[in-house]
């Protein structure tokens, strides 16, 4: 077999991260632009403790919030018997459950870079915006979102990358099965326990470096198109914004 050419179980364990990598980054998305906005803006009894739950997952290890995840998104978890029950919606050991991990481990990184970009917003515009008749959803729709889009992208791009990465949460809530729930990182960790596993193991280690660096590299890109766009767009006269 040619040395560049993927096994099965490893084109499994590949689509399988992307898909939970997507999943987990997108589906986390409107929570994550919600809560950043909260804590960029406002002022309240319990912020240092919800921005402290929020950034937990960075610094609880990761077989800890995968068995939290387990308790209470399993299949006897009181979230999990109830979304089982009502809906028919099952996390543990199945691929959703791991894009539920790989959701909460990036979360904070997303959070993260979009309450800079929200906090680095000049609220002159909104004000100018606000005393023009805009409403305060029309106002964020419309100048505070297109001018925080660099940090939201920048934290997508992190939340995908840390959730193509992630391995000790989601190996904890929904284990290592083959075609179901065995992403790279636990894909490259079994090869490594197996006799000539080596090269599979190395071969999916080079894809997911190649992966990262892509969407990193990608990201950044992205990034400096939508500041220099964003950047112009509020030199001009609303006139011709309008």
């Amino acid at each position: 077999m040619d040395a560049f050419t993927l096994q099965e179980a490893e084109r499994q364990a590949l689509l399988l991260s992307l898909k939970v990598a997507f999943w987990g980054t997108f589906a986390s998305l409107p929570v994550a632009v919600a809560v950043a906005y909260v804590l960029a803006r406002f002022t309240f009894p319990g912020k240092s403790f919800l921005n402290g739950f929020v950034h937990l997952p960075l610094i609880l290890p990761p077989v800890v919030t995968g068995y939290f995840l387990l308790v209470t998104f399993g299949r006897r978890g009181p979230i999990g018997a109830f979304l089982a029950d009502n809906f028919g919606i099952v996390f543990s050991f199945r691929w959703t459950g791991a894009a539920l991990a790989a959701a909460v481990m990036g979360f904070p990184l997303m959070v993260t870079a979009i309450r800079l970009s929200l906090e680095a917003v000049d609220r002159r515009f909104e004000l100018a915006a606000s005393t023009l008749g805009s409403s305060p959803l029309s106002v964020f729709f419309k100048i505070t979102l297109p001018l925080s889009m660099p940090g939201i992208v920048a934290g997508m791009v992190l939340c995908f990358a840390k959730a193509m990465g992630e391995f000790g949460a989601t190996i904890t809530f929904v284990s290592n099965i083959p075609g179901e729930t065995q992403t790279l990182p636990t894909a490259i960790y079994t090869f490594t326990q197996i006799p000539g596993g080596d090269g599979p193991a190395l071969r999916l280690i080079i894809i997911s470096v190649t992966i990262s660096m892509g969407a990193l590299i990608g990201a950044q890109l992205l990034s400096n198109r939508m500041v220099r766009l964003t950047g112009a767009r509020s030199q001009r006269p609303r006139s011709e914004r309008d």
